[in-house]
């Protein structure tokens, strides 16, 4: 087995899955302005995530009783599909469902790929390895808003889903070829129940959100209802099951609390600045979508310096100072993004981006690693599938929430809110505005947006919690890890 090959793999199938939300967050502006569906945008995202998250947990109790290889391939397979359709979608609506279909597949890539690697490389190569893993988000993310400008501009938005095939199809020939596997089957019972009542809560509760103030208050709360009894009907239910979607026993651990957390914290802030940045920077302050994606991929260049600096230090001193120093480094930059006014302009906003991303890469190195070291292998494919679901969960609901923050602002200062973002988006309409109207759409969407930016630095307080509460002294190459069954 070639162990270089399968990881040049690996690089493959988390580009794929992760170069996939930021080269979309810098062609929605386009997308919205021909498909229409405003009100419906978040979802786009929402629904990716939604779907992602439910179907991670699944991956990971299959990929523990048939193997790796196997899951890795049909979640590939799945992404394609969906990213194939999505190109073709005639509306908003069209466009969520295949979105959905493509966040099922991707909710097995990265897990299935970051556990493949952890089970090649121990202890501290894992560190190593993690780290140069979580850069390929950063390299992915640069590319993607740069990528994703350059092609809705020469060859329509469609072709940022269809980008997706070739770098799949390399994938699956090189697992094909050269990665084998050791699998001790056994048998289990997957949880399907579980997994409909979670994505049907988690749904409900996204819809109550993203649908604020477009609803009666009686229908809002019905919806929010719904969803807390459907959730507390799956913590009963999973209780009571003998192999739960959600894997009690790894919720036992408090490392794995910690990192799941952490991780949920990450994926809402992550989704904040790269979801609705770009639309700041093109609506409020009026530059292109180059120049949109350049300042998001301010956050994913320093994303990449972030992770090799965090796993040598983590190496060196301990998983909480990491964590710690990297929470702190967020704070700072989601401070820059919560003072940005249109005024302050592209080199603010690239500011807080580059402090985030460096954040950014310090923690998700320290929570991956620290999950994974902390259980046996027939484990460690849930254990990682847990942390990545909650990411994924972080991320399908911070959208629903920063969403219906947005529309309430927006719709509330803007009644044809829709229109008004189709003109502000487009170059040749936003040209054409009288300059009262270009000033008072403008100053609205970026009113709408700012208490967005004042959300991350919560999350962000909450990040540092997590890294303030894991063990003082503990590292990748003095964590004992079980033994395998």
């Amino acid at each position: 087995m070639r162990r270089d090959v399968i990881f040049l793999a690996m690089i493959l199938a988390i580009f794929l899955a992760s170069v996939e939300a930021t080269i979309v967050a810098t062609a929605m502006p386009t997308i919205v302005a021909d498909l229409g569906g405003l009100r419906l945008f978040s979802w786009v995202f929402g629904g990716y995530f939604l779907t992602q998250a439910v179907a991670v947990p699944i991956y990971g109790r299959l990929a523990d009783q048939f193997g790796r290889k196997p899951m890795l391939i049909a979640a590939i397979v799945i992404f394609l599909s969906g990213s194939i359709l999505s190109g073709f979608a005639h509306d908003m609506v069209t466009l969520i469902a295949f979105r959905a279909l493509q966040g099922i597949g991707a909710g097995g890539v990265l897990p299935m790929a970051q556990t493949i690697v952890g089970d090649l490389y121990p202890g501290a190569e894992r560190a190593k390895v993690q780290g140069f893993l979580s850069s390929i988000w950063g390299v992915a993310a640069i590319a993607g808003p740069l990528l994703g400008a350059f092609l809705v501009q020469h060859l329509g938005w469609p072709s940022i889903f269809w980008i997706n095939v070739p770098f799949g199809i390399a994938c699956i020939a090189i697992v094909l070829r050269y990665f084998t596997e050791q699998v001790h089957p056994v048998t289990h019972e997957v949880d399907y129940a579980g997994s409909l009542l979670l994505a049907l809560g988690a749904g409900l509760l996204m819809f109550a959100l993203v649908m604020a103030g477009n609803l009666p208050a009686p229908e809002l709360a019905g919806l929010a209802l719904a969803g807390l009894i459907t959730i507390a009907v799956l913590l009963r239910h999973e209780m009571r099951t003998a192999e739960p979607i959600l894997p009690l026993e790894l919720y036992r651990q408090p490392i794995i609390i910690i990192g799941n957390a952490g991780n949920f914290a990450m994926g809402a802030m992550l989704m904040g600045v790269s979801a609705f940045l770009p639309t700041y920077v093109q609506g409020a302050m009026g530059l292109s979508a180059v120049v949109a994606g350049t300042v998001l991929g301010a956050l994913m260049v320093a994303w990449v310096a972030g992770s090799f600096a965090g796993a040598r230090l983590m190496l060196a001193t301990s998983y909480r100072l990491t964590a710690v120093l990297g929470a702190i480094v967020t704070i700072a930059g989601s401070a820059l993004l919560a003072t940005l006014t249109p005024e302050r302009g592209v080199l603010w906003a690239g500011a807080g981006c580059t402090l985030m991303g460096l954040g950014f890469g310090f923690v998700n190195g320290v929570f991956i690693i620290a999950t994974q070291s902390s259980v046996g292998w027939e484990l460690r494919g849930r254990a990682t599938a847990s942390n990545i679901f909650q990411r994924q969960l972080g991320q399908a609901i911070g959208t629903a929430l920063f969403g219906a923050v947005f529309n309430l602002g927006l719709y509330a200062r803007i009644p044809d809110a829709g229109d008004a973002v189709a003109r502000l988006m487009l170059a040749p309409a936003r040209a054409a505005m009288p300059p009262l109207e270009l000033a008072r759409d403008a100053n609205a969407m970026a009113l709408a947006l700012h208490p967005i930016f004042l959300l991350l630095g919560l999350a962000a307080l909450a990040l540092l919690a997590c890294g303030s509460a894991l063990p003082a002294k503990l590292r990748p190459d003095n964590h004992p890890e079980p033994a395998r069954a």
